[in-house]
Order: C-alpha cells, then structure tokens, then sequence
C-alpha cells in the first residue's frame, strides 16, 4: 500500500477533494473502463422521454448565468462562508491564478459539491454513523505532516492566511470518512465478484503480454447537442488554465462528469482498444506528460493527460537504477560565445579520451571540471530528451555534451546499471480488490444520485 492520506477504503482510492492533497491511487492494467462507462449504473433516459417542446418559450427573467451563493439542504445551512473558505483551498492549489471568470464557475461547483457533502453527512448520520471529533483532528494532523510537511498549528496558520480555516478542512474530511463507512456498511457487503471473473482478468493480461498501456487521466465534460458550443467554450478555458499551470487533479475533481473525478480523473492504465477511437487515436501519439484537448465524442467532450506508458507485464527500461558520473565545465561571466565554444571542443575531446569511470576525476583536472557521482538514479527520472541517448550507453561511456554559455557544458558517464525485473502483473487479491472498489463506485454514484433526487434544497 502507497503511504501518504487515504480514507481506508471504499472507493479505497479516494483522497481528499479540490486536488489539495494527492491522490494515492495505483489502478491495475485492464481493470478500469472509460468513466463514463463506470458511470452507468443507471442509465440515463433520453430526453425525448421527458416529451420537451423543440423551441420552448421562457417566462420570467431567470438568467442562467446568475447563481445564489448558499442553500439549506434538508434544514442544513450551506454559507457563503463556507463556499468561500472551500474556494481558497482551490485558489491556492491552482498558485492563486485563477482568472475571474474562472472564479465564477469553481463558486458554482464548489456549491454543488458542498451540497453533496451535506448529503453524504446526513445519510451516514440517519444510518447512525456518527465520526468523533477525535478522529478527525487525527486525520487532520496527519494531513498536515504528510501533504503539507507542517505541524497542524502552522496548517491551521496556513489555511487561514489564504482565506479558508481549519474547520472547512475538517468538515471535508468528516464528509469523506463518513461517506465511506456508509458506503463499506451499505455497498461492500453486497459487491461479489467470483473467482472466474479475476480469472478472466488474468487471463486477459497475460494475453496482451507486450502491448502498449498508457496511463491517462481525463476531464469529461457531458454536453447535449445543444449545449455542445457552450461546452467547448468551457472545455477550452479549462485547457488555457492547465497549460498556464493549472492543477489537471484539482480541475478534474470540479469539473469532470465521470466517477474518476474523485481520483483526479485517472483512468489507471488502458490499451488503446479500451478507448473510443475519438480518445485512442491521439493517445497513440502522446508522450508522457503531453495534453490533448478538448476531444469530441458523441456524448460530450473530453481533455486527456498522458501521465505514463508502458508494456503490460513487460520491464520498462526507464525503471532501470543507475550509476552516473556527471563531468561539467563553467564559464566566467561574459565569455564570448567563440571562447566559450573553443573550450567546450576541448572539453569533448577530453572526454571522449576518458578510459571509463574510474578514470574521470583525473582527466578532469587538467581543464578544471568538476565531478559529481550519484549511485541511485532512475532512467525515468532523467529529463526526457536524455533517457533515450542513456539508455543505449554501455559502462564507461558518455552522453554528447550539452549545455548552454550560462550554465556550462556537462557529459553524464553511465558507471553502472541495474536493469528492472520483469513484471510478473498484479496479484488474484489485488485484482479482486480493484474489481470491488470499480464496482462500489458505480454504486456509489447511484446512492448519491438518489439522494439528490429525494433531497429538499432550497437556495437563498
């Protein structure tokens, strides 16, 4: 298990909302479907069964666009404070750059998840599920040491210098703990999934042996015919924040209309076969770390994070620990570029010379580089346009030089390498597991959508 703040449980994968504290989330190959395939625990009735006119006529003034600040859910008070104390926490995980207009749509959001955490509450409550006020300060002290490296006084310090409070982050916190009892007491038990059903799993796996996995994350937006250029609006100004450095979690979390968004949107690695072709085509040229969006599908619109890659149940080279010498030369501050290219053709041929790691310190001297070692570095690490040209290193040899006049000229020498053990796939229990928490997710949504249809809100 992946250390760091988790609920327990059910979803076992749930970490606190708004992308403040990460997601400990390590989905298996194959398990996971689309979201939006998780989502259809019940499936939606097509609007023609509701018998709409075509071009109805509105009466009154109501502005869409215009919404009310709090509500009373159930005779239970949601504040303007406490959408605006649950607004700083995500204002501050985005770096405070968040744009007006973006400020506009988190308060609606923010509301409506506010909303659903009052009902989450309530249910627990009536199914006599109370969380004591001790566990919750442990949970928060434990937030605090582990997602935020601070004692809990220098968190509750933090949270209110950025306009939220101590309590808001409690309340969530009670919110999730709650919500997942319930959940273990009124879903888990009736989840079964039978040994052939793991089999067949397995059996899956191991014939896609070798086959390309990607690891993706996704924000879907679910949008009408209609509604499509409204969405797309919202979909491009979702891009335009994350590509200014936007939290892909903390935006999935709000916006994304699929279970996922309560792991951030991860889908957990897929092959491209799983995906719809509108998702698998780009995907297939993605790399690591590269967005894509926003991506039409007939149902809505999707935006698509890669996070990784990798060939099922095969070793990916990139895991390999290795041992580097990193051999580097500086220049004074004004060197011409003609100087400084002269000592950098000298330093190649210096290098070039060098008879393995051994010898790397004493043909260094001569021209004044420095030697650094370092005995524990992952492939993967490595900045990307490096790990190709490592990879095909043998020991004692060197990468190309490469810098720049500001930063000096550096080699890596590769000293050793431990390659990967080749991955044998995940246990019979832990798909089991993976299967049970899929599951109870969809029929958590179903839970949650009931309790919003039955709920009484009246909005101030």
């Amino acid at each position: 298990m992946k250390t760091g703040f988790r609920l327990f449980s059910v979803p076992a994968r749930a970490a606190l909302a708004l992308g403040i504290l990460a997601v400990a989330a390590a989905p298996l190959a194959g398990t996971l479907a689309r979201a939006q395939e998780l989502d259809a625990g019940v499936e939606p009735a097509p609007a023609d069964a509701l018998n709409l006119p075509t071009n109805p006529t509105i009466f009154g003034k109501a502005d869409p666009h215009v919404r009310r600040a709090t509500a009373i859910v159930n005779g239970e008070i949601v504040t303007g404070t406490d959408v605006d104390q649950r607004l700083a926490l995500i204002v501050s995980a985005n770096g405070g750059k968040v744009p007006p207009e973006e400020l506009e749509r988190l308060h609606l959001q923010v509301l409506r998840n506010l909303i659903d955490e009052t009902l989450q509450i309530q249910e627990a409550k009536a199914a006599n599920i109370e969380i004591d006020e001790e566990e919750v300060t442990q949970t928060f002290n434990r937030v605090a040491q582990q997602n935020f490296g601070q004692n809990p006084a220098a968190l509750e310090k933090y949270l209110t210098s950025i306009g939220s409070s101590s309590a808001s982050l409690k309340r969530q916190i009670r919110g999730e703990l709650a919500w997942q009892r319930l959940l273990r007491r009124n879903v888990q038990p009736f989840i079964n999934i039978s040994d052939a059903e793991v089999r067949e799993v397995m059996a899956r796996l191991n014939a896609a042996k070798g086959t390309e996995e990607y690891h993706l994350a996704e924000i879907y937006l679910a949008a009408s015919a209609e509604a499509k250029p409204q969405v797309l609006a919202n979909a491009q100004k979702i891009i335009e924040q994350l590509k200014a450095g936007g939290s892909f979690v903390a935006y999935a979390r709000q916006y994304s209309q699929s279970s996922t968004a309560a792991v951030g949107g991860d889908l957990g690695w897929v092959r491209l076969a799983q995906l719809p072709a509108e998702l698998g085509t780009p995907a297939a040229q993605m790399a690591p770390g590269q967005l894509v969006g926003p991506v039409e599908l007939p149902s809505g619109y999707s935006i698509i994070y890669l996070i990784d890659k990798r060939q099922v149940l095969t070793a990916d080279p990139r895991d390999a620990v290795l041992s580097l010498k990193q051999i580097s030369i500086s220049f004074p501050k004004g060197t011409l570029e003609k100087d400084a290219a002269g000592k950098a053709a000298e330093f190649a041929k210096m290098v070039k010379d060098i008879k393995g790691c051994g010898a790397a310190e004493a043909a260094a001297a001569p021209l004044g580089a420095s030697v650094v070692a370092n005995d524990q570095i992952r492939v993967k690490d490595l900045p990307t346009a490096l790990q190709d040209t490592i990879l095909k290193l043998s020991v004692g040899e060197t990468t190309p030089p490469f810098g720049s006049i500001e930063d000096g000229v550096r080699v890596l020498m590769l000293c050793g390498r431990d390659d990967p053990k080749v991955d044998a796939g995940p246990s019979f229990e832990a798909i089991q597991s993976q299967m049970e928490d899929e599951r109870v997710n969809k029929r958590a949504q179903t839970y949650l959508r009931d309790l919003r249809r039955d709920a009484v809100i009246e909005y101030n």
